[in-house]
Parts: structure tokens; sequence; C-alpha cells
């Protein structure tokens, strides 16, 4: 994808179509809508090409993961998600001094695409992603450290795709599959 593209113009599939479809039809028997507008809202989501139609779908409704935007900050302390957690759509981590590690290989992203923001000052970071899954840290920068990208960078039609943004100062960014965990690397 260009890098120029708008933000919200990432392709969607059947799979987030429906998910819009569900939310909507939820919200109507909840009483937060009127029939007209859950016809204007399943028709929207049923047409929608890019994210960006979907969030409209969905505007001011409960629970809205379409713009799901997560926080992780620390200190001195190390940051680790492993086995079955909640992914956000964005995940961005603040660290002065420690390492990261985000093991996906275990857990269900609800989204095609997800960006990983990372802001680490000393420390590294390690992203474990299910088979399949690609990633593209074009966005990660480092000072004195390395990014190791060991998974494809271009997406693939259904299957997982991560953007990894963000600067490691005195760091190494490590984007792997789910293996044996290497204590020395």
């Amino acid at each position: 994808m260009p890098r120029d593209m708008p933000k919200h113009l990432v392709r969607v599939s059947d799979g987030d179509r429906d998910r819009v479809v569900q939310r909507i039809q939820q919200a109507f028997t909840e009483g937060r809508l009127t029939s007209e507008e859950l016809d204007e809202r399943l028709e929207r989501a049923l047409t929608a090409t890019s994210d960006g139609d979907l969030i409209q779908a969905v505007a001011g409704l409960p629970d809205d993961r379409i713009e799901d935007v997560v926080q992780l900050k620390s200190t001195s302390g190390r940051i680790r998600r492993a086995g079955e957690w909640s992914v956000p759509r964005v995940l961005r981590i603040d660290s002065k001094y420690g390492g990261v590690v985000l093991d996906l290989s275990q857990t269900v992203v609800d989204y095609p695409e997800i960006e990983i923001d990372l802001r680490l000052q000393y420390g590294s970071a390690t992203i474990v992603l299910p088979s399949g899954a690609t990633a593209n840290a074009d966005g990660a920068r480092t000072e004195w450290g390395n990014v190791v990208c060991k998974v494809p960078g271009r997406a693939r039609p259904g299957r997982l795709h991560v953007r990894v943004t963000g600067e490691l100062t005195y760091g190494r960014l490590r984007i792997r599959y789910a293996g044996k965990w290497r204590k020395s690397r």
C-alpha cells in the first residue's frame, strides 16, 4: 500500500463485513437503532469496500472495535503478552528501560491487518506471529540496533498482516513465526 494512502482505505473482507453486520443487528435488538437506521447501516456495511466505510456503519455504537487502539506503557519493566489475549487493531507500546515480547501465535485476531507502534529507548522487542501471517517492518527505525524480520513482508489475502512502526533507540526488533524460544537471541 502506498505510504500516502489515507488512513482508512484498507480493503475489508467478507468476515469484516459480517462482524459489523452482527454488531449493527445487536444494536437494533438492544433498541439503539430504529428500523430505518438498521436498514441504512446494514446497506452501508454490506457494500463497504474499506475500513473507513465500516467505521461509518458502526459510528456511535458501543464497543466500537473498528477504531480499537490500546496503549501500554512501562518505565522499567518488561511488557509481555502471550497465550490467548485480545489483540487491538492498533497497539502502541512505550517503554524506557525494558523489553517487549508480543506472541500472537495462540490468539485470535479480529482484524486482517493490525499495527504495532513501538517506542523503546533501552530494550528490544520480539513479535511472534501465527503460521502464514506476514509483517512489514519498514516503518520501524533503530539507532543502535537492527531489525530482523524472518517472515514475508507482503500481505497475503485471508492472512493476518502486521505493520510495525516506531523507534527502538538502543535495541533490536525481531519478527518471527512461533517455534522454540531461544534465550541467546
